[in-house]
Parts: C-alpha cells; sequence; structure tokens
C-alpha cells in the first residue's frame, strides 16, 4: 500500500525543490537526494492520513490507499512511509543533520498543526481569511519552503539567502494552494485528477467559500448558509452559482497572482547570478498556472 501511493504518480515538486535549491547555490550534492527523497515520503504520509480524514475517494486520479485497502492498512502504511523518510535523513552527512533535522522536525508538526486547522474549521461557523491562511501557510506552503531551504543548507547558502528562499517557497505555496482551491471548484476533472467539487461538498471553508460569505448578496449569502448544513443532490452545483455571482473565480486568481509577485520579490533578492534564478522563475509559473 506504501508502494502503491508512490507509483500513482505526482509532480514531485517538494523533493524537486529540494535539489533546485542546492543547485541554486553549488553543484549537486548526493545529500540532496538523500534529504529530496525524505520530503516526499513524508509528503506522501500525509496524503495517505489527509485522505483518511476528508475522505476523499481520489487521489492523481486513482483510488486512495484507504479506498483500496482498507483504513487500518492505509494509517499502517502512512506510519511506515512517515519512519522510512527518516531513514533517508538519517543518511547524509553527520555535520549537516544539525541544521537539517530541526528545519525538517519544525516542519512535520507544522503541517500536522495545518491539518488539524483544516480539520477544526469544518466545523466552524466562520472563517476569516487571515486564519485560513494561517491554516494554509502551516498545511502546504511550510513544506514547500522547507524543501527549497533544505536544499540551500546542503549548498552552502548564507543565512539571508536561505531566509529569502524559504519565504519565496512560503509565498509560493499560499500561491498553489489558491490555485488548488480554485481548480477544485472549476477545474476540468479529466486534469485534475479529483473529485472536482469536493470541497464543497466536505463544506471547506476554502480561499472560495469564505470570500464567497463575505462578499455575496444577501440573499445568496443566506442559501450558502443553508447549503453548507445540508446536502442536497445538486449542492456543487448551487454552490458554484453563488461563487460566480459574487466574482469569486476572478477574484481568487488575482490573490493568487498578489502571492505570486510576492514569492518573486523574494527570489529577486537572493544574492546569486540572474541566471541561476531561471529554473526556480519557471518552476513558480508551472505551479501557478497549471490545470491540473
Amino acid at each position: 500500500p506504501a508502494q502503491y501511493i508512490l507509483g500513482i504518480g505526482g509532480k514531485r515538486v517538494r523533493p524537486v525543490c529540494v535539489l533546485m535549491g542546492n543547485e541554486l547555490f553549488d553543484d549537486l550534492k548526493e545529500d540532496a537526494y538523500h534529504v529530496a527523497a525524505a520530503v516526499e515520503l513524508f509528503h506522501n504520509f500525509t496524503l495517505i492520513h489527509d485522505d483518511i480524514m476528508d475522505k476523499a475517494p481520489l487521489r492523481r486520479g486513482m483510488q486512495t490507499v484507504h479506498t483500496k485497502y482498507g483504513e487500518p492498512t492505509a494509517i499502517l502504511a502512512g506510519d511506515a512511509t512517515f519512519v522510512q523518510s527518516y531513514v533517508k535523513l538519517s543518511a547524509i552527512q553527520p555535520s549537516l543533520l544539525q541544521e537539517v533535522m530541526p528545519l525538517f522536525n519544525r516542519t512535520a508538526l507544522e503541517v500536522c498543526e495545518g491539518q488539524q486547522l483544516d480539520m477544526d474549521f469544518e466545523q466552524k461557523a466562520s472563517v476569516s481569511l487571515d486564519e485560513y491562511v494561517e491554516m494554509i501557510t502551516l498545511k502546504t506552503s511550510v513544506l514547500l519552503a522547507a524543501s527549497l531551504k533544505l536544499g540551500s543548507i546542503i549548498g552552502g547558502a548564507s543565512k539571508g539567502n536561505r531566509d529569502h528562499l524559504y519565504e519565496f517557497g512560503k509565498n509560493l505555496g499560499i500561491a498553489f494552494q489558491i490555485q488548488d482551491d480554485y481548480l477544485d471548484a472549476f477545474g476540468d476533472p479529466a486534469k485534475f485528477g479529483k473529485q472536482v467539487g469536493g470541497d464543497i461538498l466536505a463544506n471547506k471553508k476554502t480561499f472560495l467559500m469564505i470570500h464567497a460569505l463575505e462578499t455575496a448578496a444577501p440573499s445568496d449569502k443566506e442559501k450558502l448558509e443553508q447549503l453548507l448544513q445540508s446536502s442536497p443532490a445538486d449542492k456543487v452545483a448551487q454552490v458554484l452559482a453563488i461563487f460566480k455571482n459574487a466574482g469569486v473565480d476572478s477574484w481568487a486568481l488575482q490573490l493568487k497572482n498578489e502571492y505570486f509577485e510576492k514569492a518573486l520579490q523574494h527570489l529577486d533578492a537572493i544574492a546569486v547570478m540572474s541566471k541561476r534564478k531561471e529554473p526556480l522563475q519557471q518552476l513558480a509559473k508551472f505551479l501557478i498556472q497549471r490545470d491540473y
């Protein structure tokens, strides 16, 4: 079951970020591959467990681990994958562990905290945009940011450069999540690989839902609040109609671009030759312009 989720694809963005964080400052080191593998294993551990909590039937267009193998087996597969991430980390040079391990551990705890906030929000009557951004930062962004920073540690970057690279990843991660929320509502299921409208069915307080509750016309807001308490057969279609009436789709794309620009400002501030930054600029554009 653990091999199953690793074998069904995915963009491998986070491990690639480890390698790119290294290459931004120096030639690729063998230790970067060990850390990249650790990050990808940790990420897949979170996916296995998140899918159980979210009762998600699909991941990357395939059955989720718990759907295919049952929840007890999926929990254990996630646990084993988490342990394997530390097996990979332990293979790096001992001199690097004192900087790599605290960052990895802090990030792992933050991701768990973010997932708990995400679940808490499902039961909470109202969630502010600031609260949601904090949750997304913990659940999604910090792992992207840490992946880049871990690579930069291996590449021998200065503290200032590491910090700018972390902020680049953090803001890019928020833009990435806004795009993810947007695709969950408005994406093509054939490309997206997940159940479109899954966040709506789960009553998740996404960027889109929060903004709609804040800006929709009174009648639409009342209807939206009723839909959050019920599950009619056409719930997704009704919520999407309210989203469009409130202009949520165009607002989300604008907000995504604001975080994207902030990310690029931190990338610009990193003191290396511009040419070395080009692959990261390309990656950033790929992540926020994707349709899957």
